[in-house]
């Protein structure tokens, strides 16, 4: 009969078993490990021995409030002599003095989440409590992913970039994702905790969190409070009074703990951007590789068809209900695809901002990127909601006066431009346009929207060649300054023209809702010559536009040309960006591990008005203890430059981003940022 067991301690080894699972930067006061991978604890025994097929005891791993064998919750596992890395496993080796290191191996396909660890041996005895996560390092897991410098880029980095803005002219967004700052990594296990599904039938989704898919689903759902104790409201009204200006944001970490701190009430307010970002912040956390998308001229189809539907009145307003946004931004996460089979593996997209209902609930994806170019619209989820959003066609109408309506454009190109990520390893923009579609106008393309049902292919017949028209724009555009815009006509017909130009400028914001309007030129007897281009100025004032412009900082110009005798009718649009200014930053000092810096920050007011209640904040994974660091001015006069210093002391050695903003009463959401090198 074997020896019965005293056990007198068990040592999980929290420093060396996270090290070893790449979650040492979750802190090293408790076991966090990953699937897959198996993890070292010494028991401390009073008396008795374990062995392989000798010892009469087992050991029991369960994760939520039921854990069921039949649900994958519950694993019962005894010793065998080699750990086997497909299932539960544990091994053992014992030292002198009854000290026994036993090495346990998480199952690849367990479900993530809180885990209780009990040894049984005739009576039950706990040998403490670990967190189990999704391992991109494992083969096994759905979630691996080949190439160190990918790893440390899509789980690993806490800091990364953001664009937003027109294909023409974006600006960059520098975002701390702070998936390993205090307290982040049980903030999003409860994220899981609160879904809906979880609260019907907590065993059946606890189950679920075997499967990356699942848990991706449930984060897009539960990023947005739409219906659900989800995270983030949504605001694009441009009245944040009772709230926070998306602009302000520009860490994950301030929103996961003020919804923790506010016992799940929703954050006020989130835009697409901020909504993907938080997707972002915990996806990483949980182990699922990450990233950060943004589309350039991303559709929003409302009723499925496929085409953005314009139409227009004769005052240049939409009464449509489909609108193209100017940029949209979502997440990609990277998985294989079991329940899709081979060829879908790879990066997934999901989106988090609630735009329309899919399975009756405010979430989007994951549909494979392989999906989306191939135009397989039937596999799962959302495929024809992502593929409009990058592909779609649009089609503008306008509405006559006698109620005739009149197809006068269209676009197959528009749509899904510049789509971009940041890099791996360095702080530049990658194009991924390609991995979405085949190049515009190209044979594969067309017949990808056969195989998509798009029967309304349009081309953008009867613009050309008689009478051309373009929007031509100045090199500076900046905030607070006096510029003009163009809208330029070529008659390249033999004989004269006598045309109507309608050329304007509105405020509008990135999701494509027009505000007032900043400038109009109405021409009803514009007399072009054969030959002839003019170019006729738009001013654009900042007394005009200042009213009228969000935090967005974008005005739409749409000119409309009507050929006086043929009644043909032209229009072009284009989205400005106006340019906001820089925030100088310098670091005084040899940056090192905890030792105090200073950071000196200068921004120049480019208004021709005083900026009062200035404020810089300051603040970085590892550089400010999760904190935001803030220093006031009071005033700073016309086109006058401020300058405050801000102290902050690093704890990780390593590369940190250290992230500024800037805000006053009349110009606030200035971001900057500076890569900061944390030596030893």
């Amino acid at each position: 009969m074997a020896e019965e067991l005293d056990l007198a301690s068990c040592d999980l080894e929290f420093k060396y078993n996270n090290e070893e699972h790449h979650t040492d930067l979750h802190g090293v006061d408790r076991l966090i490990v990953r699937r897959g991978q198996p993890f070292a604890i010494t028991l401390h025994l009073r008396s008795g021995t374990l062995q392989p097929g000798v010892s009469a005891f087992q050991l029991i791993a369960e994760t939520g409030p039921t854990p069921e064998e039949k649900w994958g919750t519950k694993a019962t596992f005894g010793l065998t002599d080699t750990i086997n890395k497909k299932c539960w496993s544990a091994s053992a080796s014992c030292s002198p003095g009854n000290i026994v290191s036993l090495l346990i191996c998480p199952s690849p396909k367990a479900p993530i989440g809180r885990y209780s660890l009990t040894l049984d041996h005739g009576h039950k005895v706990k040998l403490g409590e670990f967190v189990l996560l999704f391992n991109p390092w494992c083969l096994r897991d759905v979630v691996y992913m080949e190439g160190e410098e990918m790893r440390k880029e899509y789980i690993l980095s806490q800091d990364g970039l953001i664009y937003r803005g027109t294909p023409k002219c974006f600006n960059i967004l520098p975002w701390n994702f702070g998936q390993f700052e205090p307290g982040i990594l049980d903030i999003c296990l409860r994220i899981l905790d609160e879904n809906p599904k979880h609260l019907r039938n907590p065993g059946k989704d606890c189950s679920g969190r075997r499967n990356a898919v699942y848990v991706t689903r449930v984060l897009s759902a539960m990023i947005n409070c739409n219906g659900d104790r989800g995270v983030l409201q949504g605001n694009w009204s441009g009245d944040y009074e009772d709230g926070t200006s998306p602009s302000y944001w520009n860490s994950s970490v301030p929103i996961l703990q003020e919804w923790k701190s506010s016992e799940c009430c929703a954050v006020c307010y989130g835009q697409c951007w901020v909504f993907a970002a938080v997707a972002c912040t915990v996806s990483r956390a949980l182990g699922i590789p990450c990233r950060v998308v943004t589309n350039f001229e991303s559709a929003h189809d409302t009723n499925s068809n496929l085409l953005i539907e314009y139409y227009y009145t004769a005052d240049g307003e939409n009464e449509g209900d489909d609108s193209v946004w100017n940029f949209h931004v979502w997440v990609e996460s990277w998985m294989t695809r079991p329940d899709l089979g081979l060829g879908y593996e790879g990066w997934q997209v999901s989106d988090p901002t609630p735009q329309e209902k899919s399975e009756g609930v405010y979430c989007c994806g994951p549909i494979p990127l392989k999906a989306i170019k191939q135009g397989e619209l039937t596999l799962k989820y959302d495929a024809p909601f992502v593929f409009a959003e990058v592909n779609a066609d649009v089609v503008k109408y306008i509405t006559l006066k006698d109620g005739r309506k009149i197809k006068f454009g269209g676009s197959t190109t528009r749509v899904g431009q510049c789509i971009s990520t940041k890099c791996v390893g360095k702080d530049s923009r990658e194009d991924i346009t390609h991995l979405y579609k085949y190049p515009e106008g190209s044979e594969e393309e067309r017949m990808v929207f056969e195989k998509a049902s798009h029967h309304n292919k349009l081309r953008e017949e009867g613009l050309e060649p008689g009478l051309k028209l373009k929007i031509k724009v100045s090199p500076d555009m900046k905030r607070g300054s006096d510029f003009d815009v163009f809208a330029v006509i070529a008659n390249n017909t033999p004989v004269a023209k006598t045309c109507r130009l309608m050329y304007h400028g509105r405020g509008v914001t990135y999701n494509g809702k027009l505000r007032g309007a900043c400038g109009l030129t109405d021409i009803s007897d514009l007399q072009v010559a054969p030959g002839e281009e003019k170019s006729l100025p738009l001013s654009m004032c900042y007394g005009n536009y200042n009213s009228v412009i969000t935090q967005d900082a974008m005005i739409r110009l749409m000119a409309i040309l009507i050929d006086v005798d043929t009644k043909e009718m032209f229009n072009k649009t284009r989205t400005i960006v106006l340019e906001d200014p820089e925030i100088n930053i310098r670091i005084l000092g040899e940056p090192k591990e905890n030792r105090q810096l200073t950071a000196e920050l200068s921004l120049q007011n480019p208004l021709p008005e005083p900026l009062m209640k200035c404020t810089f904040s300051v603040g970085g994974a590892n550089l400010t203890d999760g904190k935001t660091i803030t220093e006031t001015v009071e005033s700073v006069g016309p086109r006058e430059t401020t300058t405050v210093k801000i102290r902050f002391t690093p704890t990780y050695v390593g590369l940190r981003k250290l992230v500024v903003d800037f805000s006053s009463d009349k110009l606030s959401n200035i971001k900057g940022y500076k890569n900061v090198i944390v030596g030893k």
